[in-house]
């Protein structure tokens, strides 16, 4: 059998194992319609499999199994909370090789990042584990004497929590560890694009002994045909959304009603600064990692990038031939270091952004042109010379295109890199410390990187400012999304 053949039924075994129903109320079940969508592989645009297709009716029936368990899951010991996550975790890494593999197939991204994923996935897990064991309160006597202060934290109750599909597993557990440790129950929507990743994260969550109605997973086409009825019934206490500002600012609406809690991890318009101080080589290492991640399909890829004059040009050539030798293929291929963007209309708005700053004056300097044939691919593009008043300047490129714009001083890039709604991380590359910190501290962002083209990490606090969403992911302020905080007045 050749290399080829075997991973063909390996990946039709991967493909086999995965459940297709939804989960609701700790069983499979297969949707009131009989309905199913397909999923397709974007490198081939071949259909992989069929997954449920849930209708309204559906996604009542999980939250009305997420109502029925919260009482009871509240009730858990911390250390039982504490067990099923590890558990879980230890599941993933046993099977990261078939997961990975899983989410190449639905997504695009090569083995390499897909098991990256996989690895990053699980530490929410173990993080949140542990924060399970941290929830804490105070007592402490009233200034005026005669009553005591209690106060407690408890779980917020059912969570609704709406997953993309640029990360389907990392995404998943950075909402259902903290929601899990905090004795929250759930109903996830996962994205339709990528489906499998999540269901299959459903399995190894029964599997590792999360009870039934804890977790509930409904996947659809018609998102807010599901979703909306089940924001508005004022059952679920709490909402978190990664998606698009657009998207985010209509659930936002839809939460007032009942004015639901939420968390939003939505757009960015991320600044990559490189001041003429900086290491050249470290700088290009870091723009590739924050640029090429994912294809540059992630809310925190280098969208504009910005270059003191004195190495502008250095740096452009420097970005460009690395960009150049980066070897395009399908995921599952030996030596592919990026796959095919999610869908058609991912790649086509890439196409239409660089048609739109090169007819604006922008320069090609590696890339620039969608290749035929079968897939979604569009290869690593640098440009340059890019205007102010084009489209990739405002828009989120969510592709693995690069722009590189020059500036003069500090106060120029600064003004440059905050002239935007959005405000979730920042990048800056610079040897100098007080301007390091000082350039930091004025950047309109939640997160910076300095000296770093990735700042995601389950123990750091993730999240933006302005209209790239609201709260916080991960760190030790991740659970407190989910608690509620309670005051008890006590006599004495």
């Amino acid at each position: 059998m050749s290399f080829s053949n075997d991973r063909s039924v390996r990946s039709a075994r991967v493909l086999d194992a995965v459940p297709t129903q939804l989960l609701i109320g700790g069983a499979w079940a297969d949707p009131a319609s009989g309905a199913t969508f397909p999923v397709s592989n974007p490198a081939t645009g071949e259909e992989l499999a069929r997954v449920a297709d849930a209708t309204p009716d559906d996604g009542r029936r999980a939250l009305d199994a997420a109502v029925d368990a919260q009482a009871g899951f509240a009730a858990t010991a911390p250390r039982d909370r504490y067990d099923m996550l590890m558990r879980a975790y230890d599941l993933l890494h046993e099977r990261i090789d078939d997961l990975a593999l899983l989410m190449t197939l639905e997504m695009g991204k090569p083995l390499a990042e897909s098991r990256g994923e996989i690895a990053y996935a699980a530490e929410f897990f173990r993080h949140f584990a542990s924060e399970a064991l941290r929830i804490d309160g105070g007592y402490q006597t009233a200034p005026a004497g005669g009553a005591r202060f209690l106060v407690t934290k408890q779980p917020v109750g059912p969570c609704l929590l709406i997953t993309p599909w640029n990360f389907p597993m990392a995404m998943g557990t950075r909402k259902i560890g903290p929601a899990i440790a905090a004795g929250c129950t759930s109903v996830i929507k996962p994205a339709p694009q990528t489906p499998l990743s999540m269901l299959a994260l459903g399995q190894i969550l029964l599997d590792a002994g999360v009870p039934a109605g804890v977790v509930n997973i409904v996947t659809c086409t018609d998102a807010n045909g599901v979703m909306e009825p089940l924001i508005r019934s004022g059952k679920a206490r709490k909402l978190s959304f990664t998606g698009s500002t657009a998207v985010g600012k209509i659930l936002l609406a839809q939460c007032a009603d009942t004015v639901m809690r939420t968390s939003m991890e939505l757009g960015g318009n991320a600044p990559f600064i490189v001041f003429d101080d900086a290491e050249l080589d470290e700088a290009v290492t870091g723009a590739m990692a924050a640029k090429m991640r994912n294809m540059g399909e992630a809310c925190t890829a280098a969208n504009r990038i910005y270059a003191q004059q004195g190495v502008a040009d250095e740096f452009a050539r420097r970005l460009s031939t690395a960009m150049s030798a980066l070897q395009v293929g399908p995921g599952v291929e030996d030596g592919t270091q990026v796959g095919p963007l999610i869908d058609d209309a991912g790649r086509g708005k890439v196409v239409d952004l660089v048609a739109d700053a090169t007819a604006r004056g922008a320069r090609v300097l590696t890339g620039g042109a969608a290749p035929d044939g079968p897939g979604f691919f569009y290869p690593p593009t640098v440009l340059v010379d890019v205007p102010t008043d084009a489209r990739m300047a405002r828009e989120e490129i969510f592709g693995p295109v690069a722009s590189v714009i020059p500036f003069a001083t500090e106060d120029e890039v600064v003004a440059a890199a905050n002239d935007t709604p959005y405000g979730l991380v920042s990048y800056v590359f610079t040897n100098d410390l007080r301007r390091a910190l000082r350039v930091a501290e004025r950047l309109e962002s939640g997160m910076v990187g300095l000296n770093q083209g990735v700042v995601s990490n389950p123990a750091a606090p993730f999240g933006g400012i302005k209209e790239s969403g609201l709260g916080r992911e991960g760190g030790n302020v991740g659970i407190d999304e989910f608690l509620e905080v309670k005051y008890i007045g006590i006599s004495v």
